[in-house]
């Protein structure tokens, strides 16, 4: 079996709409935020962020990592797909198609 094969190597997407009206609410967002970037995952919209897994084992890692500091408030999605559908994404841009730039490979050691 092809160890990086687009069946295998998996996208873990974070959507959230969380509540900011008060300080306090725009702390927690931040918060949240911030964690998702420390853990690897890249803003694709302003409250859509993405994470590159080598496999469903890791994306599993990083499922459980977002669910430890989840917010008080607030909805959040998490989804999990391959590369393969990953692939299918169409993009527009002021209803003209682009391409999204890929997002880095990462180097993993472990």
């Amino acid at each position: 079996m092809d160890r990086l094969s687009e069946y295998r190597i998996m996208w873990v997407l974070v959507f959230f709409d969380l509540p900011t009206e008060t300080k306090r609410q725009r702390k927690e967002y931040a918060k949240f935020r911030k964690l998702l970037i420390c853990d690897g995952f890249t803003m694709f919209q302003f409250s859509i962020y993405l994470r590159h897994c080598p496999s469903k084992e890791n994306a599993d890692v990083h499922i459980r990592r977002v669910k430890s500091f989840l917010p008080p408030h607030g909805k959040v999605g998490i989804l999990c797909i391959t590369d393969k559908q990953f692939g299918n994404i169409e993009l527009f841009q002021s209803a003209a198609p682009y391409d999204a730039d890929s997002p880095t490979q990462q180097l993993e050691l472990f």
